[in-house]
């Protein structure tokens, strides 16, 4: 059984993330190709987002592959063949408990190792394509716009990278504004910044009073256009980035530096122990639903509806107590009370399955009390 779990949440969690990755891929292509960036940054950008989408999947990916293979143990009568030669629900749920806790290491080794690293290079590399404003401007045949009031157009690039006509506006100064064009023109690297060496070019300004036009024409120009990109300081000290042995020893230093709250800090550090715990719930809550009523010709459709009605539960339940905990992170033990809700939920439906003969009394005293309070 084991085997077949793994199979089917491989096949789920491939799935899924093809999905979420590449709707998030599309998004990122977007931007990046509008940026002028190549596709070796897309295919690293993609790269580092892919840690946190299976991060996402993971817990469903686990339910998907219990209530399947479940599904179809008890479609073709082997859970009931199981069940006859003397294997109890609570035999049978081992293999979902190993199964669950393998998906659990998965997640940890995501949520504590991974996602932070990913996160933390995907800024570095977000803040240096940020500035490269080569690969911005280097775009022929656009009207672009590196800056507010700037607007830039390169009609040809050649492949020795000489810019022909070349048309630049500046437009920041809105009571002298002025359009730079010329016949050619280099990016050059100097200084820690990026120039724009403009050759055999005129420069038009507009008086203050706008009546009069004063044209200069110039052999060689330079203008540095390193200013017109807004540098904003890489921030590595984000409780996203954080590591848990860090946030173990002393998560008030760390809330401090990240400048959040200790609440935030506590969250995020019980979270992915949390998230772990989850994956273990969904794939035993979704195997011991389908226990429930035993063989049907017409399949466990009601059964399936139930275990994701209950996984829901389990999530609004996550949800309802981040809010206490960010208020008073004493309180971080609430984070918790998820995992817990759905170990007890599994462990009563396994309880009910083995049981069935309590189920069926149960069923019988209400029946009774209805009929005797029916006139």
């Amino acid at each position: 059984m084991l085997s077949q779990f793994m199979v089917m949440f491989g096949f789920f969690a491939l799935v899924l993330v093809s999905i979420f990755w590449i709707n998030k891929a599309v998004r990122m292509f977007d931007r990046l190709v509008s940026d002028g960036q190549s596709a070796w940054v897309f295919a690293e950008f993609t790269a580092l987002t892919l840690p946190g989408v299976i991060g996402g999947v993971l817990p469903i990916a686990a339910f998907a592959g219990a209530v399947y293979v479940t599904n179809r143990l008890s479609t073709e009568s082997e859970l009931t063949v199981m069940q006859a030669t003397g294997y109890s629900p609570w035999r049978m749920a081992r293999p979902v408990l190993y199964y669950g806790l393998i998906v659990a290491a998965m997640m940890s080794l995501l949520t504590h190792v991974l996602i932070p690293l990913s996160l933390e290079q995907l800024e570095v590399r977000r803040s240096q394509v940020s500035g490269n404003i080569t690969a911005k401007l280097l775009t022929e045949g656009e009207f672009l716009h590196p800056a507010s009031g700037v607007t830039f157009y390169i009609r040809q690039i050649t492949p020795e990278g000489e810019l022909r006509n070349v048309f630049l506006s500046d437009r920041r100064r809105a009571d002298a504004p002025t359009t730079y064009t010329s016949a050619k023109a280099y990016l050059v690297q100097e200084g820690g910044g990026t120039k724009l060496v403009m050759l055999d070019g005129l420069a038009q300004n507009v008086a203050e009073d706008g009546q009069r036009l004063f044209t200069t024409h110039f052999d060689d120009f330079s203008y540095d256009i390193s200013r017109l990109m807004s540098q904003s300081a890489l921030n590595r000290d984000r409780i996203a980035f954080a590591s848990t042995p860090e946030l173990l020893r002393d998560p008030a230093a760390v809330a401090e530096r990240t400048n959040v709250t200790l609440g935030v800090a506590v969250s995020a550090l019980h979270a992915r122990f949390a998230q772990a715990i989850l994956c273990v719930v969904a794939a035993l809550v979704g195997f011991a639903t389908l226990l429930q009523g035993g063989f049907s010709r017409f399949g466990v459709w009601r059964q399936i509806v139930t275990a994701f009605v209950l996984l829901i539960g389990v999530k609004l339940i996550e949800g309802a107590v981040a809010g206490p905990v960010l208020a008073a992170p004493g309180m971080w033990l609430l984070l918790y009370l998820p995992g817990l809700v759905g170990c007890v939920l599994a462990w009563l439906l396994l309880y009910s399955a083995a049981n069935p003969s309590l189920l069926r009394r149960l069923r019988g005293m209400r029946r009774a009390s209805s009929e005797a309070i029916a006139p």
